[in-house]
Order: structure tokens, then sequence, then C-alpha cells
């Protein structure tokens, strides 16, 4: 809306008599002449504006002639109270946060893309965090303006020939290489000691970079980035040494691309309880450490032969199409305690159970957790039928109901390029938390 100034009253009185007459006189010729002017003008401005509204309205459509009207009204001189508001809805608490993300020789990242499962697997989180950060409203490419800095290594993608499953013994050295390189060719780093930079660690146990606890507990986290921020999978309510860092908790990777992008709240489900994946008859001790501490195998024993239970030892192809069948998924902890399932289970509509002592869940402030799933403690996994049985013939509808708001969904899922309310969203949320570790915020502060 424009707003017209106010008129500005104008006295016309002489202080001296004798200038009065001819001041009246002079004042009605200009008023005649002035009516007779105005009277013209009127006319032709009013042609103008009809003309002009009448070509806004007839090419508003057309992408080559955008509304100028709308484009005035949310013009940066102007911006309207919705505009303010949509603004921070979209941004959020990221509107004035600014990540510098390195450019690094193609061997810490871009070479790894040569194997197709380095973007898709459980791990690959750390790739797509960094394509999203590339286009992203926070990147900035000038670092002395940065909040934080984003080291793009992808220690995920060196699979073994044995198994097929990430190798990540090489982690330490290759991201100690990464830090040799930004150390050495800019000066942030060795300015705070790494205390603004970022790093994913998306494995069993986070920065210790080993899938057995004692031997990520044993190897600990590499020395140089424990004054760093990593975003990891792992987490637990108690202290334990592979989370004894600066760290935000994220979700495994799951490509949303192998989600069902309609509403999953209509479809028939006709399996109960879904489990497919490893479960071991006899457990092999590894270490005086059990699989999944042993909890896979009574699921197993106990259920297997259950006519509600649809349980599953071998991979297929097909899985989430079964997720998507079923009421309730297990989410059994393996040598970690998280698991992709908890992620595919949400995004396909079906309730995860979780099972795995003291896990930490990734953002909880954006998915309603308590609300959306059902937690069973390691104890109790034997009483499994009477506890879902049970959840079924009371608040089960309330928990669906919950669990199938697509924001859930969202906030655990990666896009790219990145969507309001998704996982790399929330991920900058979270940082934008921690501005009190940017050199570039406690600066301007000082000043």
């Amino acid at each position: 809306m424009i707003v017209l100034p106010k008129m500005v009253e104008i006295s016309r009185t002489s202080k001296k008599k004798r200038f009065l007459n001819f001041n009246i006189i002079n004042h009605r010729k200009n008023t005649l002449i002035c009516f007779k002017s105005s009277k013209y003008l009127l006319l032709s401005t009013c042609f103008s504006f009809y003309v002009f509204t009448s070509f806004l309205l007839t090419h508003n459509n057309s992408p080559n002639h955008p509304n100028l009207i709308h484009h005035l009204s949310n013009s940066k001189p102007f911006p309207s109270k919705a505009l303010v508001e949509s603004t921070f809805d979209y941004y959020g608490n990221t509107n004035d946060l600014k990540v510098f993300v390195y450019d690094l020789p193609p061997e810490f990242n871009a070479n790894w893309l040569s194997d197709a499962r380095c973007g898709g697997h459980l791990f690959a989180s750390e790739v797509a965090i960094h394509k999203a950060l590339l286009t992203s409203h926070v990147r900035t490419l000038d670092p002395s303006e940065a909040d934080f800095f984003f080291v793009p290594v992808y220690v995920s993608c060196n699979f073994s020939s044995f198994n097929g499953f990430p190798a990540i013994a090489h982690a330490p050295s290759l991201l100690a290489s990464a830090v040799d390189v930004i150390s050495g060719q800019f000066p942030f780093w060795n300015r705070s000691r790494g205390f603004d930079h970022v790093f994913v660690a998306s494995h069993d146990y986070g920065a210790c970079f080993h899938s057995l606890e004692d031997m990520a507990i044993a190897n600990g986290i590499p020395e140089f980035l424990k004054n760093s921020i990593i975003l990891q999978t792992f987490g637990v309510k108690y202290k334990h040494p592979c989370q004894d860092v600066e760290n935000i908790l994220i979700p495994p990777y799951i490509s949303p691309e192998f989600m069902e992008p309609a509403v999953v709240d209509g479809r028939r489900r006709d399996i109960f309880a879904f489990f497919r994946g490893k479960m071991e008859v006899n457990p092999k001790n590894v270490g005086g450490r059990f699989y999944g501490k042993r909890v896979r195998t009574t699921i197993w024993k106990k259920f297997h032969r259950d006519r509600r239970f649809y349980l599953r030892r071998h991979r297929f192809a097909g899985y989430r199409s079964e997720i998507a069948r079923s009421v309730f998924c297990l989410c059994p902890l393996g040598w970690a305690p998280w698991s992709p399932r908890l992620v595919e289970s949400v995004a396909l509509g079906c309730v995860p159970v979780i099972i795995a002592d003291g896990i930490r869940l990734p953002f909880p402030s954006a998915v309603d957790w308590p609300g959306i799933s059902l937690t069973v403690a390691e104890k109790d996994v034997g009483k499994l039928r009477k506890i879902l049985e049970r959840v079924a013939a009371t608040n089960l509808t309330a928990i669906q109901k919950n669990l199938w708001d697509p924001k859930n969904r969202r906030a655990l899922l990666f896009h790219n390029p990145t969507q309001p309310q998704d996982a790399t969203w929330q991920v900058l949320s979270a940082l934008a938390e921690k501005l009190d570790r940017s050199f570039r915020s406690l600066r301007v502060l000082n000043q």
C-alpha cells in the first residue's frame, strides 16, 4: 500500500494590507488556471493508470512479464509483515548463518564417487550434506565472513572387497591429511584450533571410527578432532567416549528417491510386526561381545513361528514394500544402537519399535519421537507380542495419526537442494544454536 503524504496548509494572508487585494485577484486567476489544467491532467492520469493496470492484469501470468505490483509490494525497502514472517518460516534461525565449504582436492571427496554406492548407502550423509551445502542459502564464498567451516571428506566410501561394507580404518589418516591441507592454505583452522570447523562421522560409533564398541573406545576420537563439531549418527543418553566431543546427532542416510512421496496413511497394512535383517540363531562371541546383545536372536527364537510376526533373515531388495505393509516395524540394535530402520519406518508410515537401551534419537525438537514410536527395553523383548497387542488395542490410532504427519518424515530425509525443515535444514538450525563457537560472531560481539 502506498501512503500519500498529508496536505500541507498554506496561509495566503499577507502581513501587509496594501497587497491583500492584489493577492486575492492573483489567487483567483491562478485557481482558475490550475483548475483547468488539473482537469486535463486528471483525465490524462486516469486514462494512463487504466492502460497500465490493464497491461499488468493481462500479462500477470506471462513468464516474460512478472507481476510488477507483487514485486513492488515485496521489494526490500518496504517489506511487508507477511513477507518477513514467511522468510523467517522458510529459513528459521539460519537466516544470518554463514558456512564456508572448503574446496578440497578430489582425492578427499569427488574421486570416491566413481563407486556408485558412495552416495547411496546408510553412511552417505557425508555426501548428501556436502552437496546440499553447495547450493544452500547459508553458503558463503568469502571465508572471512563465515561462522563455520565445513570440511567435506568422504571417509565411508572405501568398501570392503570381503563383505561389501564400508571399511573406515583409513578415516583418521585421511581426515588428518585434509586438516593439513586447509591449515596450510587458510588461517582459519589455526586461528580457532578447529573450534568452528564441522566434520561428518556417520558411522557406528561416530568419530571413534570402528564398528565394534570395544575397539572404538580403544581408538577414541582423534586428538585433532576433539575441538571441532562432529555430525554423527551415534548417540546415547549416558556418558560415552565416542560422543565426548561437541556433536550434532543426525539420522542415517536413506535416499528420498526410494521413499514413497505420497501420503502413506491410506494403505492397507496386512503385516502386524515386521523385521528383516541379521538374526543369528547361534550368535558368535566376538571379543566377549555378541551381535546386537543377542536381542535379535531372542526375537527370532521367540517369534519366528508366530503368525503375527513377519520375520526374515535374508536380504531382499524390495524390503521397503514390506515396511509399507506393516503396522509395527522392529528396530533392534546391531553393533551400534542406531539403525536405518528408524528412518525407513517413519518415512513409510510404520510405527518404529525401538529396542536399544539408552539410545539418543536425532532432532527431538522436530521429530515427535514419543508420539510416533514405541520403546521396548532389551530385557522385555520376549514380551513383544503382549506389548504390541496392548498398544494396538488402546492408542495405535493416535500414534499413527502423529506418525503420518509429514513433518516427521521430512526432518529425517536429506534432500538436494535443501528443503525447509528437512534433515540438512535441521543440521543448519542446530549449528545456528552454536554460534557461541563462531570466531566471527564472537569478534562482532566484542566490537
